[in-house]
Parts: structure tokens; C-alpha cells; sequence
């Protein structure tokens, strides 16, 4: 029985520490001048991940209209993208404002009100009521907090507008994050193609192995956890509002955003459970009733996620473990502030892999087969 041959490890000779030197301070030196310039990188960035996330909807448009050019089914995809950011727009905040109304009212019966929980004892309440600011709450909830809120706002930035310059060029920026988009769409594949050329031949094996790995990831974190968490949060706004959960669609969707990192959306069960006690003090319906409700929408929810959404969306690859996931945003967050955010899984990726590559010489197999297939489809 044949055994794979295993690589040898390389020896650190001189000339491979040297390597790895310069390589560690090349990475340094991309670093600082990633934060020295996040400023005016942020928006091409950001339009970057927008034409990204956007990039399958255009291929499938041009499938439908039978077309080889992008700019009808680019013009195709932003009006229906424009869409639907309107149609929930219209729909959501309407909602908002008057559970937010509701809410209000709720708060202040909890304050006041004396509930006898069976199993619960009294000093619960009492630790919530003294460590949540019940009425800074209740005032956060007001329209009227919110208009004033957005007239401090406006306020401040015309002031601010108009003592310098660089609240213009910051708006400007963010302007122009528009015209990044169009432009990258429309030469996208043109875009990606002339990323390739760039890499020296003699490199194009073990770089595009890295590429495959971060593109890997990238589908599956930004483009199917996305989809996972966005599905995910209209089933839990759903199965909110069918059981009466107060402020369920917004308690849904927040859920929806944390589910962006696996199984973080466990942290909002604190939550869930306050805005059973919430409604309990307020409607009189029973605590453990709506509370088990709530729980039953957590499993059906998680199992429609782990027993048909992951398998369908991510098959049966794997991504990054979800605590290397929250480790990643947590330290480029820190680093590179929202941008960091952004790049932090690439990032991640492009390390482990240059790591894997270079310093564990892996994947040698994986490079072997990917230059075949290249050279299959060439």
C-alpha cells in the first residue's frame, strides 16, 4: 500500500529568514500605510465589497437578458438594489416608530409595576431595574428624542461645515462612493483579470493558491454568511411577531446582524428574555408562556439554519472558525478602525494561508492541481 510522499521541511538558511524578515516588515509596512491612508481608502473599499456582494446579481441578470455586455445588467442590478433598500425603507421605519411608541409605554409599567413571577424571585427584578437606565431608555424611544437628536446633528455639521474644509472632502468622499461602485461593476471582470497579470509568472502558482483560499473565504463569509444571516433574520422577526414579541422585527433583525459571526446570536437571549418580562408587566400575558414561545423560535429558527440554510448556501466547505472570525474583527477593528472590519477576514486568510504556504510549506498537492486545471481550461 502506497503512502503520499509528505514535503521535507525547508532548512532556515540565511536566505530564508531574510525572506521571512522582509516579508514580516513588508506586511508592517502595508499596515501603517493601510491606517495612514483608511481615510481616502475607506469609500473605494467599501464600494469594492458593495460590487462584490452585488456581482452574482449581475451575472444573473445577464443570464436573463441574454446579453455579453455589463451595462444594462449592471443598471439592471442598482435599480433593483435602489429598490429594495426603498421598499424596506417605507415598510421598516413606520413599524419602528410606533413599536418604539409602544415600547415607551411598556418601560414605564416595568418600572413601576410589582411582578410576581413564579420561579423568578423579586431581587431579578430589582437587578434589572437598578443596573438598566430605564429612563434614559424610555427617552431614547421618543420621536421627539429623534428629531432632536437630528437637529443637533445638522446643526453641528452646518457649524462644523462651515468653519473647514474637511467635512467637504468627507462628503465628497462618501459621495463618490456611488461612482466607485458604477465604475467597478461595469469592469469588474476586466478589473479581476488585470489583478492576475500583475503577479510575476514564476509566482502565479503559490499566489493564486492564496487567491483561491481568500476567495473561499470571502464567498463564504460575505457573500453566503450574509445571505444565511439575512434570512435568518426575517425568520426570527416572523416568529416574533406571530408570538407578539415587542419590538420583534427590530429584536430579529439585530439578531440577523449578529448571526454574521456563527452562533453569536446566542448573546441576545439576555434580551429576549427583558422583553418578556417587559411585556409580561405591561399585557398581564404569562411570563414562561411568551419566554418558552420566544425559545421555540431560537430551535425552529437554528435548525432551518444548520439543517437546510448552511448545507444549500455553504456546502460542505468550511470556513474559519467562528472565534478566529470574532478574534479577526475584534483585532483589525481595533487596528484599522471600520475599514478594519471590512478587510479583517482577507487579512485573516491571506496570513494563515502565506503561513501555510511559505513557513509550513502545505498545499504543495493543492498548488500541483490547481496549475493542471489552469492549464485544463487554458
Amino acid at each position: 500500500m502506497s503512502k503520499d510522499k509528505i514535503p521535507e521541511r525547508q532548512p532556515y538558511t540565511f536566505d530564508r529568514v531574510v525572506r521571512i524578515t522582509f516579508s514580516i516588515l513588508a506586511i508592517i509596512a502595508a499596515l501603517y500605510l493601510l491606517d495612514a491612508l483608511k481615510g481616502v481608502l475607506l469609500p473605494f473599499i467599501v464600494a469594492c465589497l458593495i460590487s462584490y456582494m452585488l456581482e452574482p446579481i449581475v451575472q444573473w441578470n445577464r443570464r436573463l437578458l441574454h446579453l455579453k455586455a455589463r451595462f444594462l445588467p449592471v443598471v439592471l442590478t442598482l435599480l433593483e438594489a435602489c429598490f429594495i433598500v426603498c421598499v424596506f425603507s417605507i415598510l421598516f421605519f413606520p413599524y419602528l416608530a410606533s413599536e418604539a411608541t409602544e415600547m415607551v409605554k411598556m418601560l414605564k409599567n416595568y418600572a413601576t409595576a410589582q411582578i410576581d413571577i413564579p420561579f423568578i424571585s423579586g431581587p431579578i427584578h430589582d437587578f434589572i431595574k437598578e443596573n438598566l437606565d430605564l429612563e434614559s431608555i424610555t427617552k431614547f424611544l421618543t420621536p421627539e428624542e429623534w428629531k432632536s437628536i437630528i437637529k443637533t446633528t445638522l446643526s453641528s455639521s452646518w457649524n462644523f461645515l462651515s468653519s473647514g474644509l474637511a467635512f467637504i472632502i468627507g462628503v465628497l468622499s462618501w459621495l463618490i462612493v456611488i461612482l466607485y461602485v458604477i465604475f467597478i461593476m461595469l469592469d469588474y471582470e476586466r478589473i479581476m483579470l488585470s489583478f492576475k497579470q500583475l503577479v510575476p509568472f514564476r509566482h502565479r502558482e503559490k499566489v493564486f493558491k492564496i487567491g483561491k483560499d481568500i476567495e473561499g473565504a470571502m464567498n463564504r463569509y460575505f457573500r453566503g454568511q450574509f445571505f444565511i444571516a439575512m434570512t435568518v433574520g426575517i425568520l426570527f422577526s416572523i416568529g416574533f411577531v406571530i408570538i407578539g414579541l415587542p419590538m420583534g422585527v427590530v429584536l430579529g433583525l439585530f439578531i440577523g446582524v449578529l448571526n454574521m459571526v456563527p452562533y453569536l446570536q446566542l448573546i441576545s437571549l439576555p434580551i429576549t428574555a427583558i422583553l418578556c418580562l417587559v411585556s409580561t408587566a405591561s399585557t398581564g400575558i404569562d411570563f414562561w408562556l411568551i419566554f418558552w414561545e420566544s425559545m421555540a423560535v431560537y430551535i425552529v429558527v437554528q435548525c432551518i439554519q444548520d439543517l437546510f440554510l448552511t448545507p444549500k448556501i455553504m456546502g460542505k466547505a468550511m470556513g474559519l472558525n467562528p472565534a478566529i472570525i470574532l478574534l479577526s474583527l475584534s483585532v483589525w477593528g481595533a487596528l484599522l478602525g471600520f475599514m478594519g472590519l471590512i478587510i479583517a477576514l482577507p487579512l485573516t486568510t491571506l496570513l494563515l494561508s502565506y503561513y501555510n504556504i511559505y513557513v509550513l510549506n502545505k498545499g504543495e498537492r493543492e498548488i500541483v492541481e490547481i496549475a493542471e486545471s489552469d492549464k485544463t481550461l487554458d
